[in-house]
């Protein structure tokens, strides 16, 4: 692993468009600098003039590049490692979640229903009480709370317990939506109302039924200028990790409004790649007027620190929650109360519409991506792309899709051949790992993240948290550390437990952090303009406090970050 940069190879690393008769801005010396280039080089020195990497090479080669007014920084051995991007948060949501009250964490059913219990105390009667995103799947009960939990803790309050797609209703929540034993879905979308299977009576889990639960918060909510203040503060914690770019996976226009104040504002400290949010249903002419929003929007013109270049829709439901669309059945289960033995998830779009819109969106320079947690999601989002494929070439126009928790040979197959990309999040196999391999079991989970084999067969996929809730890289729902995903490649261990999930797909360190650098440029079609340190390239990159190709693997995910600079801009520590 260490290919040091020969001598003789500096001069073909410079850029063309490098003029060799100006002075470096900076120079940074004695360092270990991972290049991530094609041959994973490493070298010692690295100058830098405006937004751009000048050299990389020797100490004395970039020695050459300073001049009086340079500025100099001797690294005393330090690593140095490209910006780290994340391909998958919802930013501007998370920055503001918890800016009503802090949030506890919940490893536990009586962490929760505590939770609940004091927000009734502190809520008048009737005030809804909402618990977001705290997934069965990261509870040490492994189950949802019931019914009568929920009406014990709350008698006088309608508590919605959301994971995800799916949530748990107690009594007066229920009610209060008029669903009963006799509810039933009419309105030819997906959703399913779990029932008792002796009383018939709701048991008040809900899969995929958002839209039948009215509800208002009684939480406060910021004004623009505190949105904008806590996206500024979330991203600068973003930094801190030494994440210097960030894929929003789903934006409405209020959403971009926010990154474009803090872009004009010089307070963007994270290149951003924005997906825009759609709902699939409708007329066809009314999803294509929502799409058009995209192709139309001033941000659809490429700037490296702000792009709308994506869409997103949701394919299927939850991993954590029960409700992934799979290829077999989930079977009966205690964890997701699941009771119908025939029961494999829910999948939103059908396949004509899922067409119609991996095609508009193709043909009009828009990536599209699905949720896809679920093995028969995956198939189902490769079927539509393969469709799009014979009516013009996809492969250039490198179709997503989103999490792809489950897989199979044939799936990554097809992925090479059609140029799909994939954006995953390693962390869930730490968090989530033994409550799925309780659920499938051998069989099923060998190829869950198969990182492993995804490299082996060219697939370009990139890491993500799925970033949600909370400011703080380790204490947010879905962590955004990127150093705790690439330590999770390296050993596959979920938490609470000695087990490893099918070592065989355990990656190299290389490959961990190609997967948060150079893929996730590629994802967003900037491989040339960063993901790694070589002359042209945007100056991004990071100092960490180790050395990440020696130290002992179970260290790995304890790297602390000493500067991450952005463009050539120290960003963290802030200056």
């Amino acid at each position: 692993m260490r290919r040091w940069i020969p001598v003789f190879l500096i001069l073909l690393l410079a850029s063309d468009s490098v003029c060799f008769g100006q002075d470096a801005d900076l120079v940074l010396t004695n360092a270990k600098i991972v290049t991530v280039n094609p041959a994973f080089a490493l070298a010692d020195a690295m100058a830098i003039r405006g937004d751009r990497i000048l050299a990389v090479g020797t100490n004395e080669q970039i020695r050459a590049y300073a001049g009086p007014s340079t500025r100099q920084i001797d690294l005393n051995g330090k690593m140095v490692l490209p910006g780290l991007i994340d391909s998958h948060v919802h930013a501007t949501g998370a920055s503001v979640f918890e800016f009503d009250h802090p949030i506890p964490e919940m490893e536990t059913l009586a962490d929760v229903l505590r939770y609940i219990q004091k927000r009734a105390e502190t809520l008048d009667d009737g005030q809804w009480i909402s618990v977001n995103q705290v997934f069965i799947t990261r509870l040490r009960d492994q189950r949802f709370p019931t019914r009568e939990e929920l009406d014990q803790v709350a008698p006088r309050n309608p508590v919605c317990f959301r994971t995800g797609p799916d949530a748990a209703l107690n009594s007066l929540a229920l009610s209060l939506n008029g669903i009963d034993r006799n509810f039933e879905i009419t309105d030819g979308q997906p959703g399913k109302i779990e029932k008792d299977p002796v009383s018939g009576e709701p048991n008040g889990v809900i899969r995929s039924g958002a839209r039948f639960i009215k509800m208002t918060s009684a939480e406060k909510t910021p004004s623009p200028e505190q949105q904008q203040e806590q996206l500024r503060q979330l991203l600068a914690d973003y930094n801190s990790v030494g994440i210097t770019g960030i894929v929003q996976r789903s934006t409405d226009s209020a959403g971009l409004e926010l990154f474009e104040r803090l872009q004009k504002d010089n307070q963007l400290t994270c290149r951003t790649f924005l997906c825009w949010g759609i709902s699939p249903g409708g007329e066809w002419s009314e999803v294509q007027a929502r799409i058009r929003k995209a192709i139309e929007h001033p941000a659809h013109t490429y700037n490296n620190m702000l792009w709308l270049r994506g869409v997103k829709v949701f394919l299927d439901g939850g991993m954590l929650t029960g409700s992934a669309w799979m290829r077999e059945p989930w079977g009966v289960s205690s964890i997701y109360s699941i009771t119908d033995p025939e029961y494999r998830g829910v999948l939103m779009i059908e396949p004509e519409r899922l067409y119609q819109i991996a095609k508009y969106c193709l043909e009009n320079d828009l990536q599209i991506t699905a949720h896809s947690a679920g093995d028969g999601a995956v198939h189902a989002l490769i079927d539509a792309y393969r469709r799009v494929s014979l009516d013009f070439p996809v492969q250039d126009k490198r179709p997503c899709i989103t999490h792809c928790n489950f897989m199979s040979p044939e799936a990554i197959q097809s992925m090479k051949e059609l140029g799909i990309v994939a954006d995953i999040q390693p962390v869930w196999l730490y968090l989530d790992g033994k409550t799925l391999s309780r659920q499938f079991g051998e069989r099923r989970t060998r190829w869950f993240h198969p990182y492993r084999s995804l490299f082996e067969q060219g697939v370009i996929a990139g890491g993500g948290s799925d970033h949600m809730q909370k400011i703080g890289s380790l204490r947010s729902l879905n962590p955004y550390n990127p150093f705790l995903g690439m330590w999770a490649m390296l050993v596959r261990q979920p938490r609470w437990t000695d087990d490893v999930l099918h070592p065989e797909e355990c990656v190299s360190r290389e490959q961990a952090i190609r997967f948060y650098t150079i893929n996730n440029a590629w994802l967003t079609f900037e491989e040339k303009e960063k993901g790694s340190l070589e002359p042209g390239k945007l100056a991004d990159f990071i100092v960490v406090d180790r050395d990440l190709l020696q130290c002992p693997v179970a260290e790995f995910r304890e790297t602390k970050v000493e500067q991450t600079w952005l463009g050539g801009r120290q960003v963290y520590p802030g200056q």
